[in-house]
């Protein structure tokens, strides 16, 4: 399947946006009675597993967006990543701050992709 560039930068980022989410995050749950070094590694592991997908993201969504759009396009889908994990897996409580934070991060999406679609 030929998928247009954004639409596979975007899909590569949502589940490198997984892995990172649980290696910056999931030890706060999962291994808080362990060293920080073991956590750490743990997480460094996770994380290679991220960057084996969000390296070939950006440079697929580089050839069609500005290093800038693909930094928001990034920040969007990592709010995105991040509420649900936070609610669903570490027991946060959703919080009406996600709400204004997502807001701010359209702002920032009008800003930086205005001249794309006009």
């Amino acid at each position: 399947m030929n998928l247009p560039p954004i639409v596979s930068s975007i899909f590569l980022l949502l589940c490198s946006n997984v892995f990172m989410t649980f290696a910056w995050y999931a030890h706060l749950k999962t291994l808080n009675h362990k060293p920080w070094v073991i956590a750490a590694l743990i997480s460094w592991g996770i994380a290679l597993f991220e960057y084996l997908l969000q390296v070939p993201a950006n440079r697929i969504g580089y050839s069609v967006l500005s290093v800038g759009q693909l930094k928001i396009m990034q920040e969007v889908i990592t709010l995105t990543v991040f509420i649900p994990f936070s609610v669903l897996y570490l027991k946060e409580p959703l919080k009406m701050d996600y709400l204004w934070a997502g807001l701010c991060l359209l702002g920032a999406v009008y800003f930086m992709f205005r001249g794309k679609f006009a």
